[in-house]
């Protein structure tokens, strides 16, 4: 079943979603009650029965082999017990998981409000005035896709492809054109993410060093922090280096970042050279046995052969250190530029090996499209994205979520 058929079923299922919820609920008090009752079984205190039994006359003594009897049937209720509990613990888990993945969905529900929302209101104006699918259509789509920032190039394609669709499928209604539209989005995205890996890559041995890069602006330093948190949190002995030596401020941005997420930042004063900070940093983070090591760079775009000499330097001080590193090169892109951020992430991709992207600011607009334009296009996997302010709003990308939480509510139900 492909994606779009999935998400079909999905939305059919929306009105049942609050009876599913109450009925989780109930039996969810259902397993603490149970658990409640077994853990107030009566445990039998073998040692103090045993006193007894030596300490009765000799006509009370059992015969042994009634003892045996009760110790065993005493071993078999404990066993029962310890195998129930057991199993209302993986249930409990599996409860838990399945609950993580409702609020991770709600997440990107909420975050994607204003993306789907002015998706949707571009789609429904271009149905508005809908007559039958010609080539004014056509030309119609090109711009309200383009206008939704799905990427000019996208908007071709799927222009191209949908001439052929409608006619086969012999789309007349609003609701067949619309279905279409989105399915061909989906089906697109979907084929282009069958190879595409959005996890992050960790060292198998030593620091993991994670390199940022992108303009001014658009949450780098923030992405750091609250990555940082994330790690933190987590256990890990995290590092922090500023290597944006040349923008005023960036320094300390990133120090009150590591102030606020206990997480220690190597600096050094304002106009150093940045290698110089990098150099540091990976000394410290492999003496210190830091498991991660998150590197701030510049983002001067205006002048592309400094930055791209820049960002080398630091990768040939990162790599004498640790041969590998960086195990990860994140864009970030602020998704409210909407084709700006296209334009800066081709930039970037010119001047150094950029292995994902960190898309800050979704849940602030209704450009979410650009997400569609970045795989497509760029071909480039999206790793993080920014579904609010709060510090554990920085959350790892889901293809199926993004697409459920973009296109929500403008999809016919599936009717079984």
């Amino acid at each position: 079943m492909g994606l779009f058929d999935k998400l079909r079923r999905a939305f059919s299922a929306q009105p049942e979603e609050e009876l599913k919820v109450k009925q989780e609920d109930e039996k969810q008090a259902e397993l603490q009650e149970k658990e409640v009752e077994e853990n107030e079984t009566p445990v039998v205190d073998e040692a103090s029965e045993k006193v007894e039994l030596d300490s009765t006359e000799p006509s009370q003594v059992v015969e042994d082999e009634t003892i045996d009897q009760s110790v065993n049937e005493i071993a078999d209720a404990e066993n029962n017990l310890q195998a129930d509990n057991q199993e209302i613990e993986i249930q409990n888990v599996n409860e838990l998981n399945s609950q993580a993945n409702v609020d991770e969905a709600k997440r990107y529900d909420k975050g994607l409000e204003k993306s789907r929302q002015g998706f949707g209101a571009k789609i429904n104006a271009l149905l508005a005035n809908f007559r039958s699918v010609d080539e004014d259509f056509f030309e119609e789509l090109e711009e309200t896709l383009i206008e939704a920032d799905v990427g000019f190039e996208t908007a071709m394609n799927i222009s191209e492809q949908l001439r052929a669709e409608v006619k086969l499928r012999n789309a007349k209604s609003k609701a067949d054109v619309s279905d279409a539209i989105i399915e061909k989005l989906v089906d697109m995205y979907e084929e282009e993410g069958q190879n595409e890996d959005n996890s992050l890559h960790f060292a198998k041995q030593g620091p993991t060093v994670i390199l940022f890069v992108g303009v001014n602006g658009v949450g780098k330093t923030t992405t750091i922090g609250k990555l940082a948190h994330r790690y933190n949190m987590q256990g890990k002995k995290v590092l922090l280096a500023a290597c944006d030596t040349f923008r005023a401020g960036a320094i300390q941005q990133l120090a009150k970042w590591g102030e606020r997420v206990s997480v220690e930042v190597v600096q050094k004063p304002e106009k150093s050279d940045p290698a110089a900070v990098a150099f540091d940093a990976i000394k410290k983070a492999k003496a210190e046995n830091y498991d991660i090591l998150l590197v701030d760079t510049a983002g001067r775009l205006q002048n592309k052969v400094n930055l791209m000499n820049e960002l080398a330097k630091i990768k040939r001080i990162l790599q004498k250190e640790i041969p590998d590193a960086p195990h990860e090169v994140l864009l970030a892109l602020d998704a409210t530029t909407g084709q700006n951020a296209l334009t800066q992430a081709k930039q970037f991709k010119e001047v150094t090996d950029v292995t994902g992207i960190v898309l800050t600011k979704l849940d602030g607009t209704a450009r979410g499209g650009i997400v569609l334009a970045i795989r497509n296009e760029l071909h480039l996997p999206v790793k993080l994205v920014g579904l609010g302010e709060g510090m554990d709003d920085l959350r790892d990308f889901n293809a199926e979520d993004f697409v459920y939480g973009l296109f929500k509510g403008l999809v016919t139900p599936k009717k079984d």
